[in-house]
Formats: structure tokens, sequence, C-alpha cells
């Protein structure tokens, strides 16, 4: 029989979670610095915007059908993508703070995102709107998620600590 004992905060669902997840809260590494961390967003936004712009002109070349279709007017996926881009560059920094494993952390998060983000093409796929049309936007989510994923890793990686 067991002994009684008062709970612990490492009892339960939450910190076995965390544990999976990586999330210890004690990095060992400090954050990256502000001013890569701005390159890093510019680089992902323009990066990003440019992977669309690139998909939807090879998209309506190789699917002529999809020529005019509404969601890939620059105004259209544009806004959404510089919304999810910063909101990617936001939660990097938050990732690193939390993780002291946050490449490991946040690759897995942006999977997550993209498979997400894929929900409403797969919706709008079911309503009708062109195959073709549907497996553009699904790539430009995906291209999104790389360039974003590899600027903020590569160009604002964490920094090693500081020695005492």
């Amino acid at each position: 029989m067991k002994a009684d004992r008062a709970p612990s905060p490492t009892d339960g669902p939450a910190p076995r979670l965390f544990g999976l997840a990586r999330i210890d809260f004690s990095p060992d590494h400090r954050q990256p610095s502000a001013l890569r961390l701005a390159l890093a967003t510019v680089v992902a936004l323009a990066g990003s915007l440019a992977a669309d712009a690139a998909l939807v002109a090879i998209g309506v070349r190789v699917f002529p059908s999809t020529k005019g279709y509404v969601h890939f007017q620059f105004s259209d996926y544009a806004k959404l993508t510089v919304i999810g881009v910063l909101i990617a560059c936001a939660g990097w920094p938050v990732v690193t703070r939390l993780s002291s494993a946050p490449r490991w952390l946040f690759f897995r998060l942006a999977i997550l995102v993209t498979l997400v983000l894929w929900l409403p093409d797969l919706y709008i796929l079911h309503q009708g709107q062109p195959g073709s049309a549907v497996a553009v936007l699904m790539t430009m989510h995906l291209a999104i998620a790389l360039v974003t994923y590899n600027a903020l890793v590569r160009i604002a990686p964490v920094r090693t600590a500081i020695d005492p």
C-alpha cells in the first residue's frame, strides 16, 4: 500500500506534457538579439511574399484554369501572409524563453501550425473550389513555414549563455 503524501507540482499531466514538448522554463542560452530578430522578420516577410508570388505564377502556368482565381490576388494572400509571419516572428523569442531546445520545439510548432492552416484550404476544397488552386494554396502555406522557420532560427539564433 502506498504511503499518503501531499500532491507534488510535478504530478499530473501538465508537467509530463511540458516534458514531452521540451518546455522547461530554464534555458541556458540568451535570447536572440533584437537587431537579428528584426532582420529575420524582414527576411521572413520578403521571402514569404516572394515565395507566394512565385508559387502563384507557377500554379497559373501549370494550371491555366486557375488564372484570375480570387485567392491568387496579391492583396488577398499578402495580408494573411504578413499577419502569419509576424505572429511566427513574435513567437520565436517566446519559444526561446520557454525551452532549452527552442529549435526542436519551434520546428514542431511550425509543422502543427501549417497543418492547422491547411484546414481552411481543405474546407474550401470541400466547398467546391478547384483542387489545383487549393493545392497551390497549401503549397504556399508550406513555403511560408519553411521560409519563416529558417529565417528565424538561422538569422536570429539563440546566443550562448554568459559565463558567470
